[in-house]
């Protein structure tokens, strides 16, 4: 979804940019208002939940949300079913 698009990483904001830097794997699922720290990087398929400050590195395939940011749980085979239904 995002793989496309670049941001700038700011440690209050996360804002939309042609010209900032991405630390993000692809198909990264950033709720309304996530802000990223400089130098964390979010792995690829993972969700943050709206709201979250991101404050370490996420791995690849979890949902994590939360101030600070951590791992919920794993993206797991079931759940994409469910979503491509």
């Amino acid at each position: 979804m995002f793989d496309y698009l670049k941001y700038t990483l700011n440690p209050v904001l996360l804002v939309v940019s042609g010209y900032g830097l991405w630390a993000g794997g692809n198909y990264v699922w950033l709720g309304t208002g996530v802000i990223v720290n400089p130098g964390v990087t979010i792995g690829r398929n993972s969700v943050i939940g709206a709201g979250s400050v991101v404050t370490k590195s996420i791995p690849p395939d979890v949902v994590a949300a939360g101030v600070p940011c951590r791992v919920l749980r794993p993206i797991t085979a079931s759940d994409r079913e469910a979503f491509l239904k």
